[in-house]
């Protein structure tokens, strides 16, 4: 039996290593600063510290890679995470979104916020900070509403 543990342990850690084998992009890719959201909406440094806490390792070029991302299978997991992040709203190409995407990605931004859907719940568990208060919740969806009006003004 012992023999038979021992065996299974040993297979088990070839079959993780095996895994390690396949690593999936973590890139940051260069972005041009003048596309940073920054650039193109008035963004409050209180509301600028809770994109930077709990959106920006998801919905930036700025991703921080913590340990475990290199570890798969979780690597999969949040290399997928961010992936779809930076497709569905990246601060990093702001600029680069026409004056309708833009406005309906601060209307998302809030309603995700709101409803509790962003930060994910499987982030906020590791990284406690990024959870949102609910001033955090009222600051950006503040924020969001008077940007969008600008938006809808300048138009």
């Amino acid at each position: 039996m012992k023999r038979l543990l021992k065996l299974l342990g040993l297979l088990l850690l070839a079959a993780f290593c095996a895994l390690q084998v396949r690593q999936p992009d973590r890139s940051n890719p260069s972005s041009n600063p003048d596309d940073a959201i920054g650039r193109h909406l008035a963004v409050p440094a209180d509301v600028q510290a809770v994109l930077d806490r709990a959106c920006r390792d998801c919905h930036s070029h700025d991703t921080r890679w913590p340990l475990y991302s290199y570890v798969a299978p979780i690597s999969w997991e949040v290399a997928r995470h961010v992936a779809d992040g930076r497709q569905q709203l990246n601060f990093s190409v702001w600029g680069q979104y026409d004056s309708d995407t833009a406005q309906d990605l601060l209307v998302a931004m809030c309603r995700q916020i709101r409803g509790g859907e962003m930060p994910l719940p499987s982030y906020t568990r590791l990284h406690g900070a990024a959870r949102l208060t609910a001033d955090d919740v009222t600051k950006v969806c503040t924020w969001t509403r008077a940007e969008r009006q600008r938006l809808r003004e300048a138009e």
